[in-house]
């Protein structure tokens, strides 16, 4: 499998289980509880897992670099997309979300949408350093096998 489409489809789940989950969220009256929102870091790292794992399986790739880069590449380009997804949700659909935002113990007052994005692109670069520099780790030494990647 060409390594863009495992890239971008690792991305893209990345980017509909947030979605989803703070969809969840907003659904059960739970967006006001920031604490939740550090699960984020459980999507990323899964999508990460699972891309390394694809690309060492179906492209037998053991090099270091080229799976960090696979991982790597996931999950800024499915952070990159929450992060847009969010300047939709509150440019078009909840401006009020900025609000709930201000009130969390994490943010502080005065917020503006480009202050928000700025921060969660610095934070989603940070998760996703960390996420495939942690899983790079254990698949440094990991031989690729014949089983199918879940």
């Amino acid at each position: 499998m060409n390594t863009d489409k495992i890239i971008l489809s690792n991305a893209f789940l990345i980017y509909g289980c947030i979605v989803v989950f703070f969809l969840l969220m907003k659904v059960f009256n739970l967006d006001n509880v920031s604490e939740l929102r550090f699960l984020n870091f459980l999507f990323v790292f899964w999508g990460v897992n699972r891309a390394i794992k694809m690309n060492i399986n179906l492209n037998h790739q053991n090099s270091y670099f080229n799976n960090f880069y696979v991982g790597f590449g996931a999950s800024v380009i499915g952070v990159g997309l929450t992060i847009v997804g969010l300047m939709v949700y509150v440019g078009l659909m909840d401006p009020s979300f900025m609000t709930v935002l201000e009130n969390s113990s994490l943010w502080g007052n005065k917020l503006s949408l480009s202050i928000v994005v700025f921060a969660l692109a610095i934070e989603g670069i940070a998760s996703s350093v960390m996420c495939s520099f942690i899983l790079m780790q254990y698949y440094k030494n990991y031989k690729a096998s014949e089983n199918i990647v879940a």
